[in-house]
């Protein structure tokens, strides 16, 4: 049994090869039934970011034969040349993949050093695992194990002190461009956990005003009320971008939602008044294009780095003492895997004994009851079970001998305590 993880990040990829690959949440469930079938898996679970696309697997099969299904796999699922995608894959087994779980969970790989989403979204991807039936005991325990050690982190060291986040980094650029964001117009398109980060950060620095753009109004509705702000639907963009000097943007959509043409149409009513856009989203919310235009000033999650970079110094001791706990965690867990695979060896040779056991037991009986000798009888069962239960250790002990595998030869003996005293 090997535990695999497999993915692609903001340190192997740009935006332009991470949105390609990345999955929708509407998608998942079918995504999760497709892995186990054709990478022919035992568990999976597949976490899916603006910064991060990540495949968890448990599973029998060689490494190599698994990963050209999982490169496979994605080049049909996402019809992306395989070409695009395995220079910027990178592969962790066994406790690596482990301890890069752990790691993302607690923000030690994450754009930001220590940003708190990461572990929502990894609990979200475990949800949506269990739901889509695609988990059972290993990944449980992996999670869940994942999860405390996260915990563990937040509260044993100072890696979350500062507030930190793409979101954070979003508004921090917005208040380095506007002197003032008190009487700047926001609009914010999406509800989900990274705009209601930013809604949050907008209404701590008392901006003007807020719109908040979404598919669902409802859901919209609720991070709304929270903070005084507007609610329109996707639809109705158009007709208030004009109004916004600030547009922030992250949702789950697999097309852009504001194009080159819409922002021109924008810019115009403005009478080429700048707007700032961030898009925080993968795939992207804003058309590529849109940078193209004189009077907008466009940054995606990438343009982020240099900003972010300077909340990382603070966070680095921190991150020492993180990483001592994720490496004592990893441990502990595989002690418990190892644990796990000798119970089932223990109780794989221990019913194949009984059965074996049971069947010249019956013979035995049947030999009794027609009057065998008893002595006779007990003798042949000693005799016939000794066999068996020697054969399989004696051809072991022969073919190690044979082959000239002499640590083997050893390995053996001690096991089955040959030479050791009574």
């Amino acid at each position: 049994m090997s535990i695999i993880a497999v993915g692609i990040n903001h340190k192997t990829a740009p935006v332009a090869v991470r949105e390609k690959i990345s999955f929708n949440p509407d998608q998942l469930n079918h995504a999760l039934q497709e892995l186990l079938s054709e990478v022919q898996c035992q568990e999976a679970a597949i976490l899916s970011t603006c910064n991060r696309t990540e495949l968890y697997l448990v599973q029998d099969a060689q490494i190599e034969q698994t990963k050209q299904r999982i490169i496979g796999w994605l080049e049909n699922y996402h019809h992306v040349p395989a070409s695009h995608i395995s220079p910027s894959l990178y592969w962790h087994t066994d406790q690596q993949a482990v301890n890069h779980m752990m790691r993302v969970a607690c923000g030690l790989d994450s754009l930001v050093l220590g940003e708190p989403q990461i572990l929502g979204q990894m609990k979200q991807a475990y949800s949506q695992a269990k739901a889509a039936g695609s988990m059972a005991l290993v990944m449980d325990r992996l999670f869940q194990r994942t999860f405390g050690v996260a915990k563990q982190v937040r509260t044993d060291t100072e890696i979350g002190e500062s507030a930190v986040s793409v979101a954070f980094a979003a508004v921090n650029l917005a208040k380095h461009i506007f002197a003032s964001l008190e009487k700047a117009r926001v609009l914010l398109v999406g509800a989900g956990e990274t705009i209601e980060l930013v809604a949050k950060h907008l209404y701590d620095n008392k901006v003007g005003k807020i719109t908040v753009a979404n598919r669902t109004i409802s859901r919209a509705e609720n991070m709304a009320s929270q903070i005084g702000a507007e609610v329109i639907t996707l639809a109705q963009i158009p007709e208030h971008l004009s109004q916004a000097d600030i547009v922030i943007s992250s949702t789950g959509s697999t097309l852009p939602i504001i194009g080159k043409g819409m922002v021109e149409n924008a810019l115009s009513k403005r009478k080429h008044q700048p707007i700032f856009m961030v898009d925080l989203a993968v795939p992207r919310d804003i058309e590529e294009q849109v940078s193209d235009l004189e009077d907008v000033f466009l940054y995606t999650v990438d343009d982020l780095q240099s900003i972010i970079a300077q909340n990382i110094e603070s966070r680095r001791k921190a991150a020492v003492q993180a990483e001592g706990i994720v490496n004592k965690q990893s441990n502990g867990f595989m002690s418990w895997l190892r644990g796990l695979n000798t119970q089932d060896a223990v109780l794989s040779y221990r019913q194949q004994c009984m059965s074996e056991r049971d069947v010249l037991i019956e013979k035995a009986l049947s030999q009794l009851s027609n009057n065998k000798n008893p002595e006779a009888v007990v003798a042949e069962l000693a005799t016939k079970l000794t066999n068996k239960l020697m054969h399989a250790p004696t051809s072991a002990l022969q073919s190690a001998a044979q082959g000239g595998e002499l640590d083997k030869l050893i390995y053996l003996r001690d096991i089955f305590s040959i030479d050791k005293p009574k």
